[in-house]
């Protein structure tokens, strides 16, 4: 598993280690029952504070992505990939939602709409 980090972003670093492991465990990459990197281990191999780390690794237990066991670590949840990504679809559906709303708004149309969200999936 290979994190990056971009302090120059507008994104916490938290959010950053917390969205990387995310696309990591929905696309396979780490396997139900994987151990995680150890909090302090992560923070000095990212160059980044415990408390960042802590974060990111509560942030995924509490949606469901890990779960720490005390005194051995971390590790992926046996949770359905399918679940998963029906989970993050739905966040995403609202996501788009506010954009459509305040796109009527200001009066965009929906060809606009589609033409700016491909551009940015495909620049990702």
């Amino acid at each position: 598993m290979n994190i990056i980090i971009s302090n120059s972003g507008d994104k916490p670093i938290y959010e950053q280690i917390t969205s990387q492991i995310k696309n990591a465990i929905i696309s396979g990459e780490l396997e139900a029952g994987a151990p995680l990197p150890s909090l302090r281990y992560l923070a000095k191999e990212l160059r980044v504070s415990l408390i960042s780390t802590k974060r990111a690794y509560e942030e995924l237990e509490k949606d469901g992505f890990i779960e720490s066991v005390q005194g051995k670590g971390s590790f992926v949840t046996g949770k359905n990939k399918e679940l998963m990504k029906e989970e993050q679809f739905k966040k995403i559906e609202e996501c788009l939602q506010e954009a459509v709303d305040m796109a009527r708004i200001a009066h965009i149309p929906c060809e606009e709409l589609k033409d700016v969200l491909a551009a940015m999936y495909d620049e990702g």
